[in-house]
């Protein structure tokens, strides 16, 4: 599945999606005249198309995040197109919640010449996927990859999202302060390097934090009855259910926690952090705890503009995987502007120059290693929306 938002489209129609069935001007590592341009910043003027592709989850599993995130993606090429000076041409394609999918949109990327690419979705599908942009020298933005060891494929790979190792620490230390937390059944599925990842995170956070393990349960992530695993967890008696899972799983696991009368804070991965679960779950999601890299309360300029924003375009809020792919297309263009230059090595150079750059996110930086650097926020469920816990 293909479809392109070329930027100069979006500020012509309402449509923003358009039927697609090859691309553009090439954007390889040479500077070619087409993709350097003049100038610097806001004064940067390139005359040639900057080709980018998406690598979203559009079906699948993860859908409900990859929907999420291209039309974070369409509301930043929109209102890109409406600054000018650069011409965006993003192109999405469907990796259908597949690593071998992905992997294969990955090549076509590769080969069709784009000046960098935004995604996978999950995890497993850039540790699958993100070798080949890196082989290739074509930069890479994972905007919701948050397992151990993404950048780690290369200097090619770069990512928004906050890692769970830099999220979940401080999730497990207001929870544990919040609720007086002694002992917990730890959840995950171990057949995912996302919820993996996760609950190794949360593994070291509860020993960092003097919070004992009472059981480690395991499922898969296709399992959607988990009441006989649920009611093993009861048998302990824990102060809270801590589970790394995928919102598929999030959404049955705590209905059914409730339905048993398991009525205690279930503390939930980055894969919880879905206003699906609200949706889905309804009162049974009360309770629900899980940090994130993004609240809408944050009442920044730019997040205030952007919550505005997004409610006009979409008739509805937006959700962190919205917010982490708006910044990730923003803050690409920063890094081309800068360099008025949208050739994958000069993107490279300039997206390790970034620092304290203004976002929905907050104000954003890249480490050493190419990890996300911003604020996090640890959220609660109340009356069917995430609420800061404190």
């Amino acid at each position: 599945m293909r479809t392109r938002l070329t930027t100069a489209a979006v500020a012509t129609s309402a449509a923003l999606l358009l039927a697609s069935c090859g691309s553009g001007n090439g954007g390889g590592g040479d500077a070619t005249d087409e993709l350097v341009g003049e100038g610097s910043g806001d004064t940067c003027t390139i005359d040639g198309t900057v080709e980018i592709g998406a690598a979203l989850s559009l079906t699948g599993g993860a859908a409900t995040y990859g929907e999420s995130q291209q039309k974070g993606l369409q509301l930043a090429a929109s209102q890109l197109a409406e600054k000018g000076g650069v011409d965006y041409d993003v192109s999405f394609e469907d990796d259908a919640t597949d690593p071998r999918q992905g992997i294969q949109v990955f090549e076509q990327f590769v080969n069709s010449g784009v000046s960098a690419i935004i995604g996978p979705t999950l995890s497993n599908g850039a540790v699958q996927a993100d070798p080949i942009a890196q082989e290739a020298g074509v930069p890479v933005l994972g905007i919701s990859n948050t397992a151990e060891g993404i950048t780690d494929i290369g200097d090619y790979v770069f990512r928004d999202s906050l890692t769970e190792a830099a999220v979940i620490p401080q999730t497990i230390e207001v929870a544990q302060e919040a609720y007086a937390l002694e002992n917990v059944v730890l959840m995950y599925s171990n057949d995912d390097a996302f919820t993996e990842s996760g609950a190794d995170a949360f593994r070291s956070a509860l020993e960092d934090n003097g919070v004992a393990i009472a059981e480690e349960i395991t499922f898969s992530k296709a399992d959607t009855d988990f009441r006989a695993l649920l009611t093993q967890a009861r048998s302990h008696n824990a102060d809270a259910l801590v589970v790394s899972g995928l919102i598929e799983a999030a959404i049955p696991l705590v209905s059914q926690a409730r339905d048993i009368g398991l009525d205690l804070p279930i503390i939930g991965g980055n894969g919880f952090n879905n206003p699906t679960l609200m949706q889905e779950a309804g009162d049974a999601a009360d309770g629900v705890v899980v940090g994130a890299a993004w609240n809408s309360s944050s009442d920044l300029p730019e997040n205030t503009a952007f919550l505005q924003d997004y409610q006009d375009e979409y008739g509805a809020a937006p959700d962190q995987f919205g917010a982490q792919a708006y910044a990730g297309l923003m803050i690409l263009d920063h890094a081309i502007r800068q360099g008025c230059s949208a050739a994958r090595d000069d993107i490279k150079e300039q997206l390790n120059e970034i620092e304290d750059l203004p976002t929905v996110l907050g104000d954003f930086s890249f480490d050493d290693n190419r990890d996300a650097v911003h604020p996090a926020v640890v959220q609660v469920v109340e009356g069917g929306s995430f609420q800061v816990l404190e």
